[in-house]
């Protein structure tokens, strides 16, 4: 099944105006602009919690509060620290802000709209002490007409937020997003502006759209058909007859179409102007290949004179999700593969300048994107724009995120419904005219909340209530924009997560495009899991086009493993080394790039961000899944495979600079290029020149030299040399090696360093856990350093250890990690061949389960390796940790 699609689009732009920009900086009016803009950016003062309405009287005293300019959040969320930063501010509540309004006598006459582009979660406003309205949702732009409040000369402005937890009860109760793994940030995070415009204008009413709306029927080589339905309001006291004037310009600016309407507005009137253009011999928005625009320019005029004026950006383009052939742009098969992203920034919160979402979308640009997906909420103008230019094809989201209410389990209550219905009319109202955007996702995950309830309360699963709001949500989406799909991003159908409930009705298949959420080998399942959960997907759903809507694993930047599959991930917590989350991408791109009936994927995150539900890897109140820190100032290792395999630009990167102390003196060395074959050095010497398949390049072995390393990659790729270098610092093998079995990431203890499993062969990586995994693990008794025995490596195994030749003392660690199978687990130990301890029962040992026993032996090793088997005699063996040291003093 294919869903074709013809469109075109539209965004409001600055209106271009010599004069406008120098008096939008002093905060003057631009007399000779039709349409007049005050930013309003300066000169405001906060408070957080004040209790009543006091702040909304004119003649409050805010002397004492906090000046600041807006864009501005009162909310700091999320540090790389294992504690929560004592500057963190995780206040939910209300938060106001003051200002004087200064409007101009040259105003006098015009209609004045407050224009706000996002306040979270619910914003009041007072003009003059009169409360002129109010908006429930963080992510939508609102206007208000506060003609009849405002007076020339000084006026205030009040403004309260409210980004209040959503409870039963609370003022936020109603206010989708209801939960979520993202903090809402409260406070005037976005834009604010004064508008003054004729009374006769293009309609700033209608839900913040632009009041011009544009689609594109039919394309063909010769010609594009543009339809036009333009909004026009009549506030005055007069009867108007005026002409709208629409004119299409290409890229340099010449008209290649134009349209003259004469209306007649009466008083109060509010008129729907339909109009068609043609464009001789398109140039198609091709996305990343061409993102060609071409600008639509819509005048009102009376006579003469332009009363009121919108410039906006076309995009014309035709576009197909097939559920077998994947996504064509322009009847071009093209394969989707791109980034999610949160909106926020450490130390800046959401309150993003357009700087910032330039910089953000340049980070897109470099990896090699061509898709985003705008999680999980209505994004900044700003950030769409930059998608328009850019060519990159948009998912955009309605926040409809986890639950249906505030109880998940329960129904959800018809102010909701009526709350999301509406931030879905602004989502595809004040956006549906971009050309980058694709998609309206009207839900993400809804019914994951009733499971993560259940789970917390200990009681039995209720399934969530979502399915009928999700599908009044997509019939609303569908009238709004016939031209777009709906989609629909699910979690759990038909996977082994904890969260996937029994008896839970299938949320795929209500929207027209079918987006899973889905993380092989991090939440659940193995690293090569998520081919066969697409495969079966597919085939359950065959006529669905799909989308990976999302996939990833944490990273974090100060935690490392010499072997990514030495040990379990802990997904949930610590720790969430960098190489795994390499690792993970690495497998999961690999499958996704096989399957040609997928239309997108998107990776889970392109930055980190910020959730007060995580304390994980080296970070508290972020998520780690980012490839890219939350300050954007460090790229991770994954964020170089992903460009190596998308962009066109050449790529050479060597892993693990971050892991400069390494804990072993031999080493696999392990980077990413888009060069046919790459060359090592190390401290000047060659190493060797690999090929590089799936842009994976791999020296297996490398002996480091004692202190310091200095290793060289080089490439050349189009006939242009490139090179990366990173530097190591090595132990000394001949002082010991120390191996943390069944440990993702090693550590100093007992006065060693011990790096984290590797070298093995076989067996399986456990870490100990009771019987109830969210209470801290049972202790280990009998020794001095406990932390050794978190974890282990049970089963048959061995160990083939890179070690100098000469004589060795080696010591086991081991332990009873489950006291049923205490009674007969014995094992032997074997050294290159050769039984050195005949049997070794650690419950018998150490006296009974959950107490440390060790064993030591010597042996002297030859060939530069000693091979260590372990062999089950009674149950698996199990191995804690291993220390091998010189028997020489």
């Amino acid at each position: 099944m294919a869903l074709a699609l013809l469109g075109c689009g539209a965004v409001l732009l600055p209106i271009p105006a010599v004069a406008q920009a120098p008096a939008r900086a002093r905060g003057e009016a631009a007399s000779s602009d039709p349409r007049t803009v005050l930013d309003l950016s300066q000169g405001w003062r906060f408070q957080f919690g004040a209790a009543d309405e006091a702040p909304a009287a004119p003649g409050f005293d805010d002397a004492a509060w906090l000046p600041v300019t807006v864009p501005h959040t009162w909310n700091k969320v999320g540090a790389y620290a294992l504690t929560r930063s004592p500057d963190a501010n995780m206040r939910q509540g209300k938060g106001w802000y003051r200002r004087t309004i200064t409007v101009p006598a040259a105003l006098k006459g015009r209609r004045l709209f407050l224009e706000f582009d996002g306040v979270s979660k619910i914003a009041d406003i007072w003009v003059n002490g009169r409360h002129v309205g109010t908006h429930a949702g963080a992510f939508g732009r609102f206007r208000l007409d506060v003609s009849d409040v405002l007076k020339p000369g000084g006026n205030s402005l009040a403004v309260r937020a409210d980004n209040s937890a959503s409870a039963p009860g609370s003022s936020t109760e109603h206010v989708i997003p209801l939960g979520g793994d993202f903090f809402v940030q409260g406070g005037i995070y976005r834009g604010v502006r004064l508008l003054a415009v004729d009374d006769a204008h293009i309609d700033l009413a209608d839900h913040g759209g632009p009041g011009v709306y544009l689609h594109t029927p039919r394309i063909s080589a010769e010609r594009a058909e543009v339809a036009a339905k333009t909004l026009l309001r009549n506030l005055g006291t007069r009867r108007r007859a005026l002409t709208l004037v629409t004119t299409i310009h290409d890229a340099a600016g010449k008209p290649v179409a134009t349209d003259r309407a004469p209306v007649t507005l009466a008083t109060g009137e509010a008129l729907a102007v339909a109009h068609n253009l043609t464009v001789p011999a398109p140039h198609l928005w091709q996305g990343r290949d061409d993102p060609y625009l071409y600008r639509v320019v819509s005048e009102l005029r009376d006579g003469t004179r332009v009363i009121d004026r919108q410039v906006q950006p076309l995009g014309i383009r035709s576009f197909a999700f097939d559920a077998d052939r994947g996504f064509l742009l322009n009847g071009k098969v093209t394969p989707l593969h791109g980034v999610s992203r949160h909106q926020d920034v450490q130390g800046k919160g959401w309150a993003l300048t357009p700087e910032d979402h330039a910089r953000d979308m340049a980070f897109a640009i470099e990896i090699g994107a061509n898709t985003l997906r705008h999680a999980h909420y209505q994004h900044a103008q700003e950030w769409s724009d930059e998608a328009d230019r850019a060519g990159m094809v948009v998912w955009a989201e309605l926040p409809f995120v986890h639950q249906a209410n505030v109880d998940p389990s329960e129904a959800p209550a018809a102010a909701t419904i009526a709350n999301a219905e509406e931030q879905l009319r602004e989502l595809i109202r004040q956006n549906v005219n971009h050309p980058s955007i694709l998609l309206w996702s009207v839900g993400n995950e809804a019914d994951i909340g009733a499971a993560i309830d259940a789970m917390r309360k200990g009681g039995a699963a209720k399934p969530a209530q979502s399915g009928e709001m999700l599908r009044r949500l997509d019939r609303l989406a569908r009238t709004e924009d016939p031209s777009r799909p709906t989609v629909y991003a699910d979690c759990c159908e038909d996977t082994p997560s904890i969260l996937s409930m029994e008896g839970a009705p299938s949320l795929n298949g209500i929207t027209q495009v079918m987006g899973l959420n889905r993380y092989y080998g991090w939440y659940y399942g193995d690293l090569d899991g998520i081919g066969p959960a697409l495969d079966s997907m597919h085939a359950r759903h065959p006529t669905l086009p799909i989308g990976l809507s999302e996939y990833g694993a944490g990273g974090a930047m100060t935690q490392h493993s010499d072997n990514a599959l030495g040990g379990p991930v802990a997904a949930y917590g610590r720790p969430q080394p960098e190489e795994y989350q390499s690792l993970a991408i690495e497998r999961n791109w690999k499958a996704i790039a096989q399957r040609k009936y997928l239309a997108a994927s998107w990776l889970w995150n392109l930055f980190d961000f910020a959730t007060t539900m995580r304390n994980e890897g080296d970070a508290t109140d972020i998520n780690t899944k980012g490839l890219v820190s939350y300050d954007r100032k460090t790229r991770k290792d994954a964020f170089y495979f992903l460009q190596a395999s998308w962009s066109a630009a050449p790529v050479l990167h060597l892993n693990g600079r971050r892991y400069a102390d390494r804990a072993y003196a031999v080493v696999d060395v392990r980077g990413y290029s888009n060069a046919d074959r790459v060359s090592l050095s190390l401290n000047g010497k060659p190493v060797g020149e690999v090929a590089c398949p799936d842009r994976i390049c791999l020296w297996p072995g490398v002996a480091l030299t004692p202190g310091a390393n200095h290793l060289v990659a080089t490439a050349t790729i189009g006939g242009k040399q490139i090179s990366d270098a990173l530097d190591w610092t090595a132990p000394d093998p001949r002082r010991g090696v120390f191996i943390d079995s069944g440990a993702l990431v090693g550590g100093t203890m007992g006065g060693n360093r011990y790096g984290s499993d590797n070298f093995f062969r076989g067996g399986t990586a456990k870490v100990l856990a009771g019987r109830n995994p969210f209470a801290p693990p049972p202790k280990v008794e009998g020794t001095d350093i406990p932390a050794l025995f978190g974890s282990y490596r049970e089963g048959r195994f061995g160990y083939e250890v890179p070690l100098p030749d000469g004589d060795w003392a080696v010591t086991i660690a081991s332990f009873e990690p489950d006291a049923a199978k205490g009674a007969t687990r014995s094992f032997a130990v074997l050294a290159d061949g050769k039984r050195v301890i005949d049997a070794l029962a650690p419950m018998q040992a150490a006296g009974g389960a959950n107490k440390a026993v060790t064993r030591s032996f010597t042996v002297t090793s030859s060939g530069g390796r000693l091979a260590l088997d372990f062999e089950p005699i009674g149950g698996d063996a199990v191995v804690a940790g291993i220390a091998i040291r010189s028997a020489r003093p």
